[in-house]
C-alpha cells in the first residue's frame, strides 16, 4: 500500500514535467485574450494613477483601437505635469475641435496656471470652449490682475463655493490682496462661508492668503469648543476666529453658543455681534429650530456667504414670517436673487403682503418653466399643471443623420463600457452644435439605443417645443403596473422616483453601493427581501429588473405608510434615510405647507431630491391620467406626529 501511494506521487511528478510548457502556453494565450477594452480600461486607471510607463506600454497595445483620440489622451495624461508644450500642442492640433481636446485643453490651463506660464495660459484660454471650470476662472481672473487690471468685482461673483476653490482661487485671492483690490473684510467673508461647509485645510489655506495664519483660527474649526471658551480676544483677528469657532460649535449645541455670544458681547462690536448670531442662526436653521428665525433677526444686515442668504429666507419661510422673506430675497445678490426659487419665494411674500400685480410679475417670469418653481408659479396664476403638445416626431432620415455622428458613436461605447463620464462629455459636446429639431432626433436616437438618461437630458435642452414622452419616458410598465397596483402605491410618484434616482439606467450603481432602477442599498434590500418573502435572496438579485422594482416599491410604501402617507417625508426618507426626515417633522410646532418644508430640507442633496421627484411625479400623474394636476395638492401638509384632519387650520 505504502509502495503504491508513492508510486501515485512519482507519477504525478512526472506528468507536471510534461504538462509545464502546456501550462506556460495557456498562461500566454490568456494574457493574448484580454480584450482591447479591458487594455483600454487598464490605460484609463494608469493615467490617473500617473503611472507614465505602465500606460505607455498600454497604449503601444492599443494602437488600432476604435477611439484612438481617447488613446493619446491617457497616454499623455499619464505624464501631463511633465510634458514639454510642444508634446501638447501636438496632441491639439491632430484633435482640434473634439470633446477630448477641450478636455486636454482644461487640464492643460489648470497647469499652466499652477506654474505661472501666463504667456501659454492667455493664447489658449479662449480656445477652451466648455469653460465651466471654477480654478480655470480664478487663474483666468489672476492673469488678468498680475496685468494690473481690476478684476474684484468678478472675483465676488466667482468666489462663492469653497468647495471647488483649489490652488487657484486663494491664489487669486492672495494677489487680490497684495495689490489692495481686496481687504481684510473680503478674507474674513471667505473665511466665514468655508467654515460653514469646507475642512479646516480650506479655511487655512483662505486665510493665508492675508498673511500668517493664527493657530487658533485651525482650533476654532476642528475644537471650536476650546476657542469659544477661551473668549473672542482683543485683536480683530482674534474676534474673527471667535465667531468662526461660534459657528462650528452651534453645528454640535446650538443653546451653547447662543450662551456664549451672549457672554461674549461686551467683548465685541454691533458688527461682530451680528456676524456671531449669523452664525449661530445658518446651524440653527440646518436643525429646523424653531428659534432660528430670532437669531437671523438679531443678526441684523450682517454679510452673508450666498448659502447663508438662502438659509435665512428658509428660516422665515418655517416661521411664516413673510415680511422677513421678502427683506431676504432682496438683500440677495441680483444673480442669486433672480434664480427661480427666489422668484417664486418673493412672489409668495408679495402676494401676501397684498400687492397683487407685483406677485403676479414674479410668478409670470418662471411659469413657463418646467420645474419645481414653474410648476409651483403656474398654479399662483390660477393654472393647473398640463402636458403640451408633442412635436412632430423626427424622420428616420434625421435619426440616420445623427446615427452617422462619430461622436455619438464614441459615447455609445464608452456607455456600453460603463464609462459615463467620458460618454457624456462626447454626447454633450455635439449637442452643442446642434438645433431643437436635431435634439429631438439625438434623443430619439437615443431611445431606440436604449440610453434613456440621454433621452431625457436631450429633450430637456428644447426650449421653444416639448416632448414630454422624451422626457418623461415610462419603461418596464408591464412589471410596474402590477407591482404598484398590488401596493395600491402611487405608480407616477414611483416613475417619479425612479427618473431622478438612474433615468433608467438598469444597471446603475451608486459610489456608496445602491444598485437598479430604484438604487436599493445592499442592507435594506435584504431587509426587504426577507419582509416580503423572497426565499434565498442573494445581493445579487436586487439588480434584476423584476426583483428591484418589487424590493423599491414595497421600501417606498413601507417609509409611507410609517410617515402618515407624506410623499414628501416619505421621498426624503427615501433619499437620506426614515430617521432624518422623522427627525426634522419632531421640530415642528405645527403644520406646514409641503412646499415650505422641502424647501426647508437641511441636505442639499436630498431637498433638490424631493423636489425633482414630485416634480416629476406631477408630470407623470398628467401624462397616465391626461388630465390637469397639482403639484401642491401631492405636496400637501407636513405636520408633527400625531396631528389629525382636525387639528389643521
Amino acid at each position: 500500500m505504502v509502495k503504491s501511494k508513492w508510486l501515485v506521487i512519482l507519477l504525478l511528478a512526472a506528468a507536471s514535467a510534461f504538462l509545464a510548457p502546456s501550462c506556460a502556453y495557456a498562461k500566454k494565450a490568456s494574457v493574448a485574450a484580454v480584450s482591447a477594452d479591458d487594455d483600454f480600461l487598464a490605460l484609463r486607471d494608469a493615467a490617473r494613477s500617473g503611472d507614465a510607463d505602465k500606460a505607455g506600454k498600454i497604449a503601444d497595445r492599443l494602437g488600432a483601437y476604435a477611439i484612438p483620440s481617447y488613446v493619446d489622451y491617457y497616454r499623455l495624461k499619464s505624464h501631463l505635469m511633465s510634458a514639454n508644450n510642444a508634446e501638447i500642442l501636438d496632441f491639439l492640433s491632430r484633435y482640434e475641435g473634439s470633446a477630448i481636446a477641450d478636455r486636454l485643453r482644461n487640464d492643460w490651463l489648470l497647469i499652466l496656471g499652477y506654474t505661472g506660464d501666463w504667456k501659454t495660459f492667455d493664447e489658449q484660454l479662449p480656445l477652451y470652449v466648455v469653460n465651466d471650470d471654477r480654478q480655470v476662472k480664478c487663474y483666468a481672473l489672476l492673469s488678468q490682475a498680475l496685468k494690473g487690471q481690476n478684476v474684484a468685482a468678478d472675483a465676488r461673483l466667482l468666489l462663492i463655493a469653497p468647495k471647488e476653490y483649489g490652488d487657484a482661487c486663494p491664489a487669486l485671492m492672495k494677489n487680490l490682496v497684495q495689490n489692495g483690490q481686496f481687504d481684510q473684510g473680503d478674507i474674513d467673508a471667505q473665511v466665514r462661508a468655508a467654515a460653514e461647509s469646507t475642512s479646516s485645510a480650506m479655511v487655512r489655506k483662505i486665510a493665508a492668503t492675508a498673511g500668517d495664519v493664527d493657530n487658533m483660527l485651525a482650533l476654532a474649526i476642528d475644537k471650536p469648543g476650546f476657542v469659544v471658551a477661551h473668549g473672542p480676544g482683543k485683536t480683530h483677528d482674534s474676534r474673527q476666529i471667535f465667531i468662526v469657532a461660534l459657528g462650528r460649535a452651534a453645528k454640535i449645541d446650538v443653546p451653547a453658543a447662543v450662551g456664549a455670544l451672549e457672554r461674549a458681547s461686551g467683548s465685541l462690536n454691533k458688527d461682530e455681534q451680528a456676524l456671531g448670531w449669523a452664525a449661530i442662526a445658518y446651524e440653527a436653521t440646518l436643525k429646523m429650530m424653531a428659534e432660528a428665525s430670532g437669531y437671523w433677526r438679531k443678526a441684523g444686515n450682517a454679510p452673508l456667504s450666498y448659502s447663508g442668504y438662502q438659509w435665512r429666507v428658509r428660516s422665515a419661510l418655517m416661521a411664516g414670517d413673510w415680511q422677513m422673506v421678502e427683506n431676504g430675497v432682496e438683500a440677495m445678490p441680483e444673480k442669486l436673487r433672480a434664480e427661480a426659487a427666489w422668484t417664486y419665494w418673493l412672489g409668495r411674500a408679495l402676494k401676501v403682503a397684498g400687492r397683487s400685480a407685483d406677485a403676479q410679475a414674479q410668478f409670470q417670469a418662471i411659469a413657463e418653466q418646467t420645474n419645481f418653481y414653474g410648476q409651483l408659479a403656474l398654479e399662483e396664476l390660477g393654472r393647473k399643471i398640463t402636458i403640451p403638445p408633442r412635436p412632430q416626431a423626427p424622420t428616420s432620415a434625421e435619426v440616420a443623420q445623427v446615427a452617422d455622428n462619430p461622436g455619438f458613436r464614441r459615447a455609445l461605447k464608452f456607455l456600453d463600457l460603463n464609462l459615463r463620464a467620458e460618454g457624456y462629455r462626447e454626447w454633450n459636446w455635439e449637442l452643442r452644435k446642434m438645433s431643437e429639431r436635431q435634439h429631438f432626433a439625438a434623443a430619439e436616437f437615443a431611445r431606440q439605443s436604449d440610453v434613456l438618461d440621454r433621452m431625457i437630458s436631450t429633450s430637456e435642452r428644447t426650449k421653444v417645443e416639448k416632448d414630454f414622452s422624451q422626457r418623461f419616458p415610462a419603461p418596464f410598465d408591464d412589471v410596474m403596473h402590477p407591482a404598484t397596483e398590488a401596493l395600491g402605491l402611487d405608480e407616477a410618484w414611483v416613475y417619479g422616483l425612479i427618473r431622478q434616482e438612474s433615468r433608467f439606467i438598469r444597471s446603475a450603481r451608486s459610489y456608496v453601493g445602491a444598485q437598479g432602477l430604484m438604487q436599493i442599498m445592499p442592507g435594506t434590500a435584504k431587509y426587504i427581501a426577507r419582509k416580503i418573502g423572497i426565499d434565498g435572496f442573494e445581493p445579487g438579485q436586487a439588480n434584476e429588473l423584476n426583483t428591484n422594482i418589487a424590493l423599491g416599491t414595497n421600501y417606498l410604501n413601507m417609509i409611507c405608510k410609517d410617515l402618515d402617507g407624506s410623499q414628501v417625508l416619505a421621498t426624503a426618507a427615501y433619499n437620506a434615510g426614515p430617521g432624518r426626515p422623522r427627525s426634522w417633522r419632531a421640530n415642528l410646532t405645527g403644520p406646514v405647507e409641503g412646499a415650505i418644508f422641502a424647501e426647508a430640507i437641511p441636505f442639499n442633496e436630498t431637498r433638490e431630491y424631493v423636489r425633482n421627484v414630485l416634480s416629476n411625479a406631477t408630470y407623470y400623474a398628467a401624462m397616465f391620467e391626461n388630465k390637469p394636476q397639482s403639484l401642491k395638492a401631492r405636496l400637501g401638509i407636513v405636520t408633527p406626529k400625531g396631528y389629525t384632519p382636525s387639528d389643521l387650520p
